[in-house]
């Protein structure tokens, strides 16, 4: 398979730069039958039965990006991809790093305080070395509390494709309703639809509800660098499933249930732990048209960036040729594309991979 087998054009005014007025008022394309649906996001209830379970991503963004300077006065910009072990660690981060000029280790640069970057209020970063498979990312000692810091002085880490600066509807609306663990630098977007009165909705119709935890890397918008499907290495991300999940889980199977996950994140950690019986940890599963989904039945999920891993997850759910044709139909039907867009609910099993090389 090449990555250009999962390419399409999306004209640049679908990328939604804004999330809908209101959470649930966004469309949601029903792709479960073999032609698409419109509908609302708000009719989700109607079409989930009583004994299915939906699975979260409970993670909670962090303000992960931070400005601030080398003390030459070059300007610079942190991306926090993970806070370390603080019983091993202490205050240190890895982080993506953007700079004109990268410094050496050792260098303390200054980052951003109360009135803009440098030395009233804010705090040093200390370079450590390098990290990551390819020295692709950087090991930086905090000289407090990361998440505090993060909190003081960070920003959201919107992505790129979102062309406006961070602002206090972003804080609100880049967060899911159920956010409960920090650590994510990106959000587990197909939940940002759900508010009170769709919850209230699916209780009502007899659904459960459950959670995990994986915190999303700043990875997932990095593009493949092979055109080779095999030769792409996925970043790792971590995850937690709890003991009542799993009990969730073995419940709804044995009544018969469906699960339902909500996004492409909840996916990776159940397959994750199908795989491997492995409760928390690090993940890089990469899944690829071919892969066999042990746990998961339907899925909840925006749409993605052409090219992308999640196109190829997505592709390998509900089949290559299925989605192809459900992200025209997104495209002529003028959907909302990306984080802040509208979403879609699969059925696994349209096995039609067949005509991918």
């Amino acid at each position: 398979m090449n990555a250009s087998d999962f390419d399409f054009h999306l004209p640049p005014e679908l990328i939604a730069q804004h999330p809908a007025a209101v959470r649930s008022s966004s469309r949601l394309l029903d792709g479960c039958l073999p032609s698409p649906v419109d509908r609302t996001f708000h009719e989700l209830p109607q079409l989930l039965q009583a004994g299915d379970l939906l699975v979260f991503n409970d993670t909670q963004v962090v303000k992960a990006r931070l400005f601030g300077e080398k003390a030459t006065g070059g300007k610079l910009e942190l991306l926090v991809e993970r806070v370390l072990d603080p019983a091993r660690h202490t205050n240190e981060v890895i982080a993506h790093l953007r700079v004109s000029k990268k410094p050496q280790v050792g260098a303390v640069l200054r980052m951003a305080g109360a009135s803009g970057v440098g030395r009233d209020g804010g705090f040093s970063a200390t370079l450590l070395g390098r990290a990551g498979a390819n020295d692709e990312l950087f090991h930086f000692r905090f000289s407090a509390d990361p998440y505090q810091l993060m909190a003081a002085h960070g920003h959201v880490p919107l992505p790129p494709y979102i062309q406006h600066a961070d602002d206090a509807d972003d804080e609100s609306r880049y967060q899911t309703i159920f956010a409960k663990h920090a650590g994510a630098v990106a959000a587990p977007t197909a939940a940002l639809h759900f508010d009170e009165r769709v919850l209230a909705a699916l209780a009502e119709r007899g659904v459960q509800t459950a959670s995990v935890t994986l915190h999303v890397g700043a990875g997932t918008f990095q593009p493949m660098k092979t055109d080779k499907v095999e030769d792409h290495v996925m970043h790792y991300e971590r995850y937690a499933i709890p003991d009542e999940t799993l009990r969730a889980i073995s419940a709804c199977k044995a009544r018969g249930g469906r699960l339902v996950a909500v996004g492409t994140t909840t996916v990776r950690t159940l397959e994750t732990y199908a795989k491997t019986q492995q409760q928390s940890g690090d993940t890089n599963i990469f899944i690829t048209p071919g892969f066999e989904f042990q746990v998961v039945d339907l899925l909840l999920t925006n749409f993605h960036l052409p090219k992308s891993t999640l196109m190829m997850l997505v592709s390998a759910f509900a089949g290559y040729a299925h989605i192809m044709a459900l992200y025209q139909h997104a495209i002529q039907n003028k959907y909302r594309f990306f984080s802040y867009g509208d979403a879609m609910l699969l059925a696994k099993n349209r096995v039609d991979n067949a005509t991918l090389g």
